[in-house]
């Protein structure tokens, strides 16, 4: 078995983020870092909204990111720090400078290590011009070391060091030189201190605690990010607490000694991973866990109320400042970018009847949390929606002028008139535009500078700027049919297959070429291409035909409605488009921009396919054509903008946008109801929108997520969810949500009544009033959890529910919440044997568990019976077990728990569980269970897969089989009736199979005098699987599913990580194209290494030696090299580049998107 990996969405979660100009523009940018992926966004300050401008997968793991410039630079580098260098070095200094050609050069390392210390966090301290200065906190937090580079020496000197009071975290620089005082801000637990060279004293100030939080008290605090905002006069620093208050930090300084630090609460927002501050005076919050969000500062909170904390203020030792959390005030949230970080479960299934299936993804931590469901598609956004005097059949926007940023006109076509819009404030009916009203409407179009065209059935009406009006009638009884209108040229087709060209002389006028061309049938459609900047006309006319062809006619003066070449077709065609796509920006002699792409004939049949062919742009031949099927009724074309660039909308059953996105060709469907005709739009509230009609309504639409794979819908839940099962029959969803270290809403509601009664009772006499309208206030309010926190209950405390929820409206349809620390971990719906037609819920809970060091007072089984069509939860009765059910299975008419390490089948009883047999041989912790006929196998936390086989006539679950590898399993999958897949914690996935010759006849020896020599290998099992294949993702993978995702398409291996990302594993069917891609691999490896340095083979082989899988994410990386590379590499595989990105796209569309 050989398989090919494909990303479908790539890892959603930040771990890194810096900004500055990268691209070399003024723009302010933002690099993210998403594990094994570098990403350039950049947001739009006027929109506020961030647009992806690169993402570039670098095979290996990014461990930090800096922005640097070159001194006089305009420019930024990235520096990243990744796992391709060496790890035994703790502290290396490289020197970064310009060489002649003012290119960056780096210099060799200059070392600095000592032994046996640990290095948490590194910063350079701003000393301006002086020799460099680096901040080091190391072994244990507990040390603070000061490290300078002596550069007219050439040599790092370790210049001093002192042990902390405080654990430090993390370290702050200040700005020195000019800018400031230089020295750095420790933050530490409960404290942040300012320190320096000198004469320096140290200055520390505690940091502020929420007022009235019921937070265990014993608890420290501590700030988890930070970002430095420095202009010309001032620099602040904004800090983040594990609770996601900000505070702004200033330094008070009297000549170069800083005398105090003041710290202000300034908003709350979700915990940061990473924060940015931009100079366009936004602030970009990298979350933790769930989406990412662009705030702008509106104000900098000088000037408001809020308390100033400093470190001047007396305080006993161990007390600290209070403030009062509240909603957002100086910032204002102005763009949301969608993460799907940490996907803890999902399941594919299509519960919304759409015949694509749909992915139920469960992801979030905490009140944060949501399920989503995810469909294959772009997200539209309606901008108006109106009604119409009846169903028109076709619409058109025109510009009154060539130079006119926006739309003019919208032209709606009926049966019998045609109606005209004017775009302003409002849109609102026209009389005076200049076309005819009483007619049908084939095409209209700006020509030429100012003048308008209007091709309808009898007729072409040339409206000029002054409103005079040219008219062409057509000869005799003949109409005209079909035409194709651009800038400068009109054709049209007469009944009976007669064509007539028009083009425009340079004085305004229409003129009519000398000969009318006869084709061999009736026309059923034509497309000319826009006309090339600085050019008269376009060169080709695209003609579709009765007879199943379409013909490419030049429209030269040379040879003018001469065929060129032609091409046929598996149906009849429907309507053509030809545009210019994947244009790269190019700067022609003169320094004018353009951007130079591909000419595309686009086809759309009949029979609901759409084929996209290369068009020539020097002979008119056509080569290299795809296919993809778009629906169930005939695809019609429209040419859209998109991002400055041409695109095409493709209306079939489904409306599906073809586009150019990030150097690689983009096919998605549209997520909106059917579409019939459409045109594009620009207006002022929307630059790039799309007009459409669907039966009587106009709609404009406009499509901002560019880029993306899936659109979401997300409903909130209130803890971690942690997996949840489908009821078949209401395809309802039971899920599970568990959060540790958190209260129950009962315990919550008690801690907040109990302190409110305490500040009543602390209270004196005269104060009992204030106290007890303050204890009032108190109970009242209510700060939502997913902005603000949930408060932390400290170890060891569990909070649960579990949830019936519909999972196409999202409403809860029943919730049944758990004692405070009982804790929900598995999850099953199952039919009893004895108990007919019943569906039952099994909830596996532990009580009072403790993580570290590990106890447990024991579980239970929860079994509740699903009633109401499957809408209510009804309680039964709950079974005590000694350990934590970590895993439960329905088999053979009763269930498979696995209670720690014991394998336990039980049936239902009237009061309880009833146990009916055991098997006691499982290593460590039962953490997964999958069934298949009477063997079941199992997923033990580190020892990978058991297969057991249950004997019913002895009743008795008996070991046959496992693996030789190690293997952390979080989730597991089965193939067949051999072959399981499964994933581990590190990020590996593997298949593992039972070899042909396997018996699962086999015995248990009950009195222990079996031969020691045949006890099995390495005291496990007698006999082993064999390993098909291993394969690193590089994130760690929490569920695997197989299924199909299309209609109609084969069978694929889906993942889902912890980072948010999305894969398939999509299995070979012919030698060929394994030898094939396996070559593209392997060329790719060396023509197209890794942007960070790292071996691409051997981050795929990071834990097991990769095995029969082929990295698809690799291949694709094709489109993006250049084309001599290109070029290179298909000569090798006896091919041409667009063969082999054919062959890219083909085995993507046959199991994906």
């Amino acid at each position: 078995m050989f398989l090919y990996n494909l990303t479908l969405q790539r890892a959603t979660g930040i771990s890194f983020a810096i900004h500055g100009n990268f691209s070399g523009t003024k723009q302010q940018e933002i690099v993210v870092s998403r594990g094994k992926i570098l990403e350039l966004l950049r947001p739009d300050p006027n929109t506020g909204k961030v647009h992806t401008l690169l993402t570039v997968e670098v095979f290996g793991v990014i461990r930090s990111l800096m922005a640097f410039r070159l001194t006089g630079g305009t420019k930024d580098y990235i520096v990243v720090g990744s796992d391709s260098g060496a790890i035994e070095k703790q502290k290396l200094v490289y020197i970064l400078n310009r060489d002649a050609a003012a290119r960056l050069t780096i210099s060799s390392p200059l070392e600095a290590h000592k032994a046996n210390t640990l290095v948490y966090h590194v910063v350079g301290v701003d000393v301006g011009f002086e020799n460099p200065m680096f901040a080091c906190l190391e072994m244990d937090y507990e040390t603070l070391t000061f490290y300078e580079l002596d550069l007219g020496l050439n040599h790092v000197v370790r210049k001093y060091s002192e042990p902390l009071e405080e654990h430090g975290n993390f370290l702050i620089t200040v700005p020195g030189g000019s800018d400031g005082p230089s020295g750095v801000l420790i933050c530490s637990e409960n404290y942040i201190t300012y320190k320096n060279f000198g004469d320096q004293p140290d200055i520390r100030c505690p940091i502020p605690r929420r007022r009235n939080d019921l937070d265990d008290p014993e608890r420290g605090m501590i700030f988890v990010c930070s970002a430095t905002h420095k202009t010309k006069s001032m620099f602040f620093f904004l800090a983040q607490t594990e609770q996601g208050d900000i505070f702004k930090i200033t330094l008070e300084t009297d000549e170069d000694m800083v005398t105090e630090i003041r710290l202000k609460y300034f908003d709350t927002v979700p915990v940061a991973a990473a924060m940015c501050v931009l100079k366009t005076g936004f602030l970009f919050v990298a979350s933790e866990f769930g989406n990412h969000y662009l705030y702008q500062i509106a104000h900098l909170g000088d000037d408001d109320e809020e308390p100033e904390f400093s470190s001047a203020m007396p305080l006993e030792e161990g007390d600290t400042f209070f403030f009062q959390p509240r909603p957002l005030k100086n910032l204002v949230l102005v763009d949301e970018l969608d993460s799907l970080s940490p996907i803890l479960f999902c399941q594919i299934a299509d519960l919304a009847n759409e015949d694509t299936p749909q992915l139920y993804v469960a992801c979030g931590r905490g009140p944060r949390s949501s399920l989503r469901v995810l469909r294959h598609g772009l997200e539209v956004s309606e901008m108006a929606v109106s009604e119409l005097p009846g169903n028109p059949n076709a619409v058109w926007t025109v510009r009154r002028h060539i130079e006119d940023e926006f739309d003019a006109y919208i032209i709606v076509s009926f049966v019998n008139a045609t109606l005209v819009l004017s775009i302003g404030e409002t849109v609102e009916e026209v009389t005076d535009s200049g076309f005819l009203g009483t007619t049908p409407t084939l095409s209209c179009s700006l020509l030429g500078d100012d003048a308008l065209v209007q091709v309808y059935p009898d007729g072409i009406r040339h409206i000029r700027a002054d409103k005079r009006v040219n008219e062409w009638k057509t000869p005799g009884k003949k109409t005209i049919v079909k035409c194709a209108v651009n800038q400068r040229q009109v054709v049209i087709a007469l009944t009976g297959g007669e064509l007539v060209y028009f083009e425009m002389d340079p004085s305004g006028q229409l003129n009519e070429y000398t000969e009318r061309k006869e084709m061999s049938a009736d026309v059923v459609c034509m497309s000319l291409a826009n006309v090339p900047p600085g050019e008269q006309r376009s060169r080709f006319l695209a003609v579709g035909l009765v007879d199943n062809t379409v013909r490419i006619i030049s429209l030269d003066p040379s040879d003018c409605l001469q065929p060129l070449s032609m091409q046929a077709l598996p149906a009849q065609p429907e309507s053509l488009c030809i545009v210019e796509m994947g244009g790269t920006e190019k700067q022609d002699e003169l320094g004018e921009r353009g951007s130079i792409g591909f000419l595309y004939l686009n086809i759309g049949l009949q029979n609901g396919v759409l084929l996209r062919t290369v068009l020539d742009p020097v002979t008119g031949d056509l080569s290299d054509t795809r296919t993809r099927y778009l629906g169930s009724r005939p695809v019609k074309l429209f040419r859209v903008r998109m991002q400055g660039q041409e695109a095409v909308l493709a209306m079939s059953s489904r409306s599906w946008l073809s586009y150019s996105y990030q150097s690689r060709f983009h096919l998605t469907p549209l997520s909106y109801e059917t579409l019939e005709f459409a045109s594009g739009f620009a207006s002022e509230q929307c630059p790039e929108g799309i007009v459409a009609i669907s039966t009587n309504t106009l709609r404009i639409l406009a499509l901002e997520k560019l880029g993306a794979v899936f659109n979401q819908v997300a409903f909130p839940l209130q803890y971690t969810p942690r997996k949840f099962v489908i009821h078949p029959e209401s395809n309802n969803l039971i899920i599970i949500e568990t959060d540790h270290n958190a209260y129950t809403e009962a315990t919550k509601a008690q801690r907040k009544q109990q302190m409110a009664e305490e500040m009543v009772e602390a209270a004196g006499e005269d104060e009992r009033e204030l106290a007890a309208e303050m204890a009032a206030a108190f109970l009242n309010e209510n700060l939502p959890e997913s902005i603000f926190g949930a408060p932390k209950a400290g170890n060891g405390q569990w909070a649960s529910v579990i949830r019936v929820m519909n999972p196409i409206q999202g409403n809860t349809l029943d919730l049944v919440q758990l004692e405070q620390n009982e804790a929900a971990f598995s999850v099953a719906v199952c039919r009893f044997s004895n108990t007919g037609e019943d569906w039952y819920v099994l909830v596996g809970v532990a009580k009072d568990l403790i993580l570290n060091p590990r106890s447990v007072a024991g579980g239970f089984v929860y079994t509740y019976k699903l009633v109401n069509n499957g809408e209510k939860l009804e309680f039964l009765h709950k079974t005590p077990v000694e350990e934590v059910p970590a895993a439960i299975a329905p088999f053979q008419g009763r269930v498979l728990i696995g209670v720690g390490k014991l394998l336990r089948v039980y049936d239902l009883g009237k009061k309880k569980l009833l146990r009916k047999c055991e098997n006691k041989h499982i290593a460590n912790y039962i953490s997964g269970i999958q069934t298949i006929g009477h063997r079941v196998i199992v997923s033990d936390v580190q020892e990978s897969f058991i297969w057991v086989r249950y004997k019913r006539n002895e009743n008795q679950l008996i070991i046959f089989a496992d693996d030789t590898y190690p293997r952390w399993v979080t989730t597991a999958s089965l193939l067949d009736y051999d072959t399981v897949a499964g994933a581990d914690k590190f990020g590996n996935i593997c298949v593992v199979r039972l070899p042909p010759n396997t018996n699962d006849e086999v015995d248990e020896d009950p009195t222990g005098n079996k031969a020691l020599w045949d006890r099995g290998l390495l005291n496990g099992a007698s006999q082993k699987a064999e390993v098909i294949m291993n394969y690193h993702v590089g994130e760690t993978v929490l569920s695997l599913q197989k299924t199909t995702l299309i209609p109609g398409g084969s069978e694929s291996l889906v993942y889902t990580t912890l980072s948010g990302g999305i894969g398939i594993l999509v299995p070979f069917t012919s030698h060929e194209d394994h030898d094939f891609f396996q070559h593209v691999e392997m060329h790719l490896r060396s023509e197209h290494p890794p942007l960070c340095g790292r071996d691409h083979l051997s981050f795929r082989s990071y834990y097991f030696p990769v095995k029969n899988v082929i990295d698809g994410d690799l291949c694709e990386q094709f489109n993006s090299m250049e084309p001599n590379k290109q070029k290179n590499v298909s000569e090798e595989l006896d091919r041409t580049p667009p063969e082999v990105s054919k062959k890219l796209e083909d085995i993507r569309t046959r199991y994906a998107f």
